[in-house]
């Protein structure tokens, strides 16, 4: 039995993500600061995202590690 990866259309990535559709493409034409390309499809000047590749993209991209500012903020004084 083979599994078939779903393909997204930018829209759909942009949904996902909770951005627009804008943000996505900078995301594929590594525009953004901070995030590593986001892999796609390009048939003619339309992009698509393969789902796996958009899970491993999140979870490469994520940051799990609070900020001097976030942990300050929200440390208590335990006197």
């Amino acid at each position: 039995m083979t599994t078939v990866d779903q393909i997204l259309t930018v829209p759909e990535v942009a949904a996902d993500l909770r951005t627009s559709r804008a943000h996505v493409y900078n995301l594929i034409n590594g525009k953004v600061s901070g995030v590593s390309v986001l892999p796609a499809i390009t048939i003619g000047r339309r992009r698509l995202v393969r789902r796996s590749s958009l899970e491993r993209w999140k979870l490469a991209n994520e940051q799990n590690q609070p900020s001097d500012k976030m942990g300050a903020a929200h440390s208590v004084d335990a006197a």
